[in-house]
C-alpha cells in the first residue's frame, strides 16, 4: 500500500513563507506554495527563490508553486498563513471556502491587527466556519529565516488551545535541525512574537547610538518585563514570556543584524526618517504597526508602558531617538515588577 504524503499549503511568498516551504519539502512533504498571480508563480517555478535573499537555495521537487487556490488547498493536512499581520484577514478570506475539516490552520504572522487590536488567531477565527476554529494554531519563536534557510539549527513553538491539535501540527513542522515545542497558551505565544518586535526597535536604536552592551541588556530586560505585564493583563502565562516565544524570540530579534526591526531602529538612531528606513528594507518590520496598536491598547487599559510610549514618540511624533533612549535607560529605578495596573508583583511575591 502506497503511503499517503502529508500535504501542506502555504499562503505567503514572503521570505519566511519560502523558507518554511523549502524545509518542509526537503522532508518529502507535498508542499504547495500559493502565489497571488500566475506571473509570480511562473517566475518562482522557473527561477526559484531570489538569489540575493537565498544564495544557493533551490526548490525541492516536492515543492510546487501555484496561483490556483483550489489546487493548493485541496486535501491539505495543514495550511500555513505566512504573510504580514496586516494582510492576514484578506488572505484568510480568500482561502476560507477551500478549507477542509482535517486542515490545520497555522498562523506564522507576528503582530496585532490595526483597528481591531486582535491577535492573528482571533482574526482567522472571525473569517472561518465555526466548526474549524478548533484547528487554529500559531507558530512563533526565535526564527530568523536567513539562518534556517542555510540549515542552521533553530527551535520554535506551536500553540493551540487543544494540546492534541498542537501535537498534530508539531509532527508536520518538526524536522532535523528545526525543533518544535508545543504550548496551549495561544495568547502568550502570539503576544510574545508580536511584542518583541517593539523592543527590537529600541534595541536597534541602542546599538545605533553606540551606548554599549550594558545599556542594551538593561533596555531588553526592562522591555521583557513590560511585555510580560501587557501579556499577563490579557490572560497569558508569565512562563510563556520566559520561554522561546517570549525571551527566546526577544534575544534573537534584539541581538541580530538579520532582524528587520533591529535594523529599522538602528537606521532611525542614525538620523534616517521612518519613511526612508522602511522604504530601503526588504520585507515588513512588524514592530512599526504593532507599536501603535499596543500603545493605544495600553492607554485604554491604563497600563503603564514607558518603553512602548517612548518608542511611539520616536516613530510617530518625531522625538529624538538619542534623548528618548538615554532617558529610558537613565530613568529613576523602582521595584522591578511595579507599574500602574501591572499584575506581576502579586504573581511573583513570596507566599
Amino acid at each position: 500500500m502506497t503511503r499517503k504524503l502529508t500535504k501542506v499549503a502555504i499562503v505567503g511568498t514572503t521570505s519566511w513563507g519560502i523558507t518554511l516551504a523549502v524545509i518542509l519539502a526537503k522532508r518529502d512533504i507535498d508542499v504547495r506554495l500559493w502565489a497571488r498571480t500566475e506571473e509570480e508563480a511562473l517566475r518562482l517555478r522557473e527561477n526559484g527563490p531570489d538569489k540575493r535573499q537565498f544564495p544557493g537555495l533551490v526548490f525541492p521537487t516536492s515543492l510546487r508553486v501555484t496561483s490556483n487556490l483550489e489546487e493548493a488547498l485541496s486535501g491539505a493536512d495543514a495550511l500555513l498563513i505566512v504573510v504580514p499581520s496586516q494582510r492576514v484577514r484578506q488572505n484568510i478570506k480568500l482561502v476560507s471556502r477551500y478549507l477542509e475539516s482535517q486542515t490545520l490552520i497555522i498562523s506564522a504572522a507576528k503582530g496585532l491587527e490595526a483597528g481591531s487590536d486582535l491577535r492573528m488567531s482571533e482574526v482567522i477565527s472571525q473569517e472561518i466556519a465555526p466548526e474549524l476554529r478548533g484547528n487554529i494554531c500559531v507558530l512563533s519563536g526565535p526564527n530568523l529565516y536567513q539562518e534556517i534557510a542555510r540549515g542552521l539549527p533553530a527551535a520554535t513553538v506551536i500553540a493551540a488551545a487543544d494540546e492534541s491539535v498542537a501535537k498534530r501540527a508539531q509532527k508536520i513542522i518538526q524536522g532535523d535541525g528545526f525543533c518544535v515545542y508545543t504550548n496551549t497558551d495561544v495568547v502568550g505565544v502570539e503576544l510574545g512574537g508580536a511584542l518583541k518586535n517593539i523592543i527590537a526597535l529600541g534595541a536597534g536604536m541602542v546599538d545605533g547610538l553606540g551606548l554599549g552592551d550594558n545599556a542594551k541588556a538593561a533596555f531588553i530586560t526592562r522591555g521583557l518585563t513590560e511585555m510580560t505585564a501587557f501579556a499577563v493583563s490579557l490572560g497569558a502565562s508569565p512562563l510563556t514570556l520566559a520561554g522561546l516565544a517570549g525571551l527566546g524570540d526577544l534575544i534573537a530579534t534584539c541581538a541580530s543584524p538579520l532582524s528587520r526591526n533591529h535594523r529599522l531602529g538602528f537606521e532611525l538612531a542614525k538620523g534616517r526618517t521612518l519613511d526612508e528606513a522602511t522604504s530601503s528594507m526588504n520585507g515588513v518590520a512588524e514592530g512599526v504597526a504593532t507599536l501603535k496598536v499596543v500603545r493605544d491598547m495600553a492607554k485604554d487599559m491604563k497600563l503603564e508602558m514607558p518603553t512602548t510610549e517612548n518608542l511611539y514618540s520616536v516613530l510617530y511624533e518625531g522625538a529624538d531617538p538619542g534623548k528618548v533612549i538615554r532617558n529610558l535607560i537613565n530613568a529613576h529605578g523602582k521595584n522591578e515588577l511595579s507599574g500602574k495596573r501591572w499584575k506581576l508583583a502579586s504573581l511573583f511575591s513570596r507566599r
